[in-house]
């Protein structure tokens, strides 16, 4: 399991993303994406599924014809570690 990281550590790592806000509980972070259509945003939700499969950590998410939102958090950490920002910086090089 990963270690949850400190509030220090959290605004680091967003600092060093584009978009992502920490959601109000403070457990998670979270951003939506908008595409020109369903099936643009039906791909990159096929994308993120592969690479989210790999690092063996997946997002809570939604899909409302041309937007994802998208939320990671570590649930058996119970909040953020790396493995969100990792992720999180993975799925914004999908795009």
């Amino acid at each position: 399991m990963s270690a949850l990281l400190d509030t220090n550590a959290i605004e680091t790592h967003l600092s060093q993303l584009q978009g992502w806000q920490r959601t109000q509980e403070g457990a998670a972070i979270e951003k939506s994406f908008s595409f020109r259509d369903f099936p643009e945003a039906f791909s990159f939700m096929t994308r993120v599924a592969l690479v989210a499969e790999k690092m063996d950590h997946h997002p809570d998410w939604t899909n409302i014809y041309n937007r994802v939102d998208v939320r990671l958090t570590t649930h058996d950490a119970g909040g953020l570690t790396k493995l969100d920002f990792g992720l999180a910086l993975a799925i914004d090089g999908l795009l």
